[in-house]
C-alpha cells in the first residue's frame, strides 16, 4: 500500500467531541483552570489558566539539557537568561545583565547585573549566583554528573568583581559566548539547584529559577502546573511588559497522540498545543485557529551517517545515498510550506548559511554509478552486495522530530530504487542504546539542532558535543575507529575566530565539507509547529522556537 494513503492519513477521530478524559478535566474545573480571566484597566485580559498540550514528557531540566524541546519549553517559563536574543533581529540585548563589555580578543566578558532580581526561593540573582551558574555550565561537575554546556566553548573561570559585576575568562577566544548567554542552555538557576545531582534534575520542582512562572506541582511524565510569580519585574529591557505574567497559571499536560492534541484544541479543551503535524494544519486554519511555526535557525533536519560502519565508510556510498534522496518529494508528500526544503547543512535563517543546493541534487543515475564504482553490485534480490555483505542499513526513528518515522520510510523507498535497504526501527526500543555502540547495527540516524549562532555546527558534529558522527567510538574493537581531524579543526576554528567575516567564511567551508564528505543528507528546515485558539493573545517564541507564555492573555470576551 502506498505510504501516502496508509501511515500518513490524518486521524479520523471526531474532532468535535471531547477528547481528553473526563477525570482530567473534572480536576481542572475545581482547580486553577476554573479561574476566569478578567479585563484589566489597560485593556489586557488578566487571570486564567492556559491549558498547554505537549507531545512529550521532559527528560532533565538541568539548563544545558534544554536543547530537547520539551525541556526547553519548561525552562523558558521558569528561568531568565543573562542576555536576550531578539527573535526578530537576532541581536543580543540586555536582560539580567543590563550592560557588558568584551575585550578585543574575546577572552574576557564583563557583565553588569541588574539590581533587585531574585530567584523564586528569595535568593538574590547577583554576580555570585551568575558566576556559579557559568562555572558549572562551562566546566561541568563530575561529582554531580553535570555535563558541560554545548553553547560554551573554551571556558576557564569567573571572577566576581563586586555584588553586581562578574567577569568571565576563556582559555582561547570564544566569540559565540555572548550569544550563548541568551540560549536556553544558559537559563539561570538558584545555587540550591546547582548543588543537586544530574539525576535529581528530572524533577521539575527541583528547578528554582528567576522566571515569570514557578513549578507548583508535577505528576511525573504526565502534567506540570506552573503558577505566575506575582513579584516578577525584570523581563528583557526591550519588552514593554515588565511586570507579572497576565496569566495566573499554565497547565502543561503531556499528550503524545497527535489526534488527541488537535481534537482537544478544536473542542475547546486546550488553548495551545505543540507539534501540529503538517496534515492537520488545514483543518486548524479552517477553524480560524492560529498556526505558528517558528524556525529553529540551526542545523537542518538531516540523515547522518556513522563513517566507522564498514557499510558506509566509503564516501562514494554516502554520496550515492545523498543523491538517491529526493527531499523535494519527501516534503511534498509529508509536509507543508512551514517546512522549507533544505539547501545546505544550516537553515536559511541561520548565521553563516551558504546555499549549497547544487551539492544536494536528486540524481538516482549518479547514485547508481557511484555504488557501482564502489563495488556494490545488484544481486538477484534487487539489493547490492559486495564481498559477501548486503548493503542493508538500519536507523532508529526520532520521536521528537515531526513525522520522522514516515520520513525515514519514504527515504527507504527511495534508496530501494538504487538497491539499498533501509530498515526503520522504533525510536523507543530498549535495544537502542546498545545498538548505538555498534556501528554495524545502526549506521544511519536522524539529527537536527537549533541555535542562532555558527557554533551550532560544533554543537552537532564535534566529538566533545553531540558527536552525531560518533567520532568518540564506543564500537566493537574489531571496527576501525573514525576521526575527522579536518572537520574538527574547522569546528574549533569557528568557535575561536574573532573576525566575524572569517568566522562566517569558516562556517560556509564547514558546511561544504560536510556535504562533500556526505556525512549528512539535509532534508528540510525544521520549525516548531504550534496551534493556538483564537482567543489566545500574546503567544511568543524565543529565537529558536520555544514558546513564551509571559505575555499571553486569554481574551474570551
Amino acid at each position: 500500500m502506498s505510504l501516502r494513503h496508509h501511515r500518513l492519513r490524518p486521524s479520523t477521530r471526531s474532532l468535535a467531541a471531547p477528547i481528553l478524559g473526563g477525570a482530567l478535566f473534572l480536576a481542572a474545573a475545581t482547580g486553577p483552570a476554573a479561574v476566569l480571566a478578567e479585563p484589566a484597566a489597560d485593556g489586557k485580559t488578566t487571570g486564567g489558566t492556559l491549558i498547554y498540550l505537549e507531545q512529550q514528557a521532559h527528560t532533565n531540566l538541568y539548563p544545558p539539557a534544554g536543547g530537547f524541546y520539551p525541556n526547553g519549553g519548561i525552562l523558558n517559563q521558569i528561568t531568565d537568561k543573562l542576555t536576550y536574543q531578539n527573535p526578530d533581529t537576532l541581536k543580543i540585548e540586555p536582560w539580567i545583565a543590563e550592560s557588558w563589555t568584551v575585550n578585543p580578543e574575546r577572552t574576557q566578558y564583563t557583565f553588569k547585573i541588574r539590581k533587585g532580581v531574585t530567584f523564586s526561593d528569595g535568593t538574590p540573582l547577583d554576580a555570585r549566583a551568575v558566576a556559579l551558574n557559568f562555572d558549572v555550565f562551562g566546566l561541568g561537575n563530575k561529582d554531580r554528573h553535570l555535563p558541560v554546556s554545548e553553547v560554551i566553548n573554551n571556558y576557564d573561570h569567573s571572577e566576581v568583581i563586586d555584588e553586581h559585576t562578574v567577569r568571565f575568562y576563556f582559555r582561547k577566544p570564544s566569540p559565540g559566548f555572548l550569544q550563548g548567554t541568551s540560549a536556553i542552555g544558559s537559563g539561570l538557576v538558584s545555587p540550591a539547584t546547582l548543588v543537586r545531582r544530574f539525576d535529581e534534575l528530572g524533577d521539575a520542582t527541583a528547578i528554582i529559577g528567576s522566571g515569570p512562572f514557578v513549578v507548583a506541582r508535577e505528576t511525573l511524565g504526565k502534567e506540570i502546573l506552573l503558577t505566575a510569580r506575582k513579584d516578577y519585574a525584570w523581563a528583557p529591557a526591550s519588552r514593554a511588559h515588565q511586570g507579572a505574567p497576565h496569566l495566573d497559571a499554565v497547565r502543561l499536560i503531556v499528550t503524545p497522540e497527535d489526534g488527541v492534541r488537535i481534537g482537544s484544541l478544536l473542542a475547546g479543551q486546550a488553548d495551545v498545543i505543540r507539534q501540529v503535524q503538517a496534515y492537520d494544519e488545514k483543518q486548524v486554519e479552517d477553524r480560524h485557529y492560529r498556526i505558528a511555526a517558528p524556525s529553529t535557525r540551526g542545523v537542518n533536519n538531516s540523515i547522518v551517517f556513522r563513517p566507522d560502519s564498514p557499510l558506509v565508510a566509503d564516501v562514494r556510498v554516502r554520496q550515492a545515498l545523498l543523491h538517491a534522496t529526493d527531499s523535494r518529494g519527501i516534503i511534498d508528500t509529508l509536509y507543508s510550506r512551514n517546512y522549507p526544503q533544505a539547501t545546505s547543512v544550516l537553515a536559511r535563517s541561520a548565521a553563516g548559511y551558504v546555499d549549497l543546493s547544487a551539492k544536494l541534487a536528486f540524481d538516482p543515475d549518479r547514485a547508481r554509478a557511484l555504488l557501482d564504482d564502489a563495488g556494490w553490485r545488484i544481486g538477484p534480490d534487487g539489493l547490492r552486495h559486495k564481498d559477501g555483505q548486503t548493503l542493508a542499513l538500519a536507523a532508529y526513528e526520532s520521536p521528537p522530530q515531526p513525522q520522522n518515522e514516515a520520513m525515514l520510510e519514504l527515504v527507504a523507498q527511495q534508496w530501494a530504487r538504487v538497491g539499498v535497504k533501509l530498515t526503520v526501527l522504533a525510536g523507543d526500543a530498549g535495544s537502542r542504546t546498545a545498538d548505538d555502540l555498534d556501528p554495524r547495527r545502526t549506521p544511519v540516524s536522524p539529527a537536527m539542532v537549533g541555535r542562532a549562532d555558527p557554533d551550532v555546527l560544533k554543537s552537532e558534529y564535534h566529538p566533545a558535543n553531540r558527536d552525531v558522527l560518533r567520532q568518540k567510538g564506543g564500537q566493537s574493537p574489531r571496527i576501525q575507529s573514525f576521526v575527522d581531524d579536518r572537520l574538527n579543526g574547522l569546528l574549533e576554528a569557528i568557535a575561536a575566530e574573532t573576525d566575524e567575516k572569517k568566522r562566517l567564511a569558516l562556517t560556509g567551508e564547514a558546511q561544504a565539507y560536510i556535504l562533500d564528505q556526505a556525512y549528512a543528507i539535509p532534508v528540510f528546515e525544521e520549525p516548531q509547529a504550534f496551534a493556538a485558539a483564537p482567543y489566545v493573545k500574546g503567544l511568543a517564541f524565543e529565537a529558536v522556537g520555544r514558546p513564551s507564555f509571559y505575555d499571553v492573555s486569554l481574551d474570551k470576551r
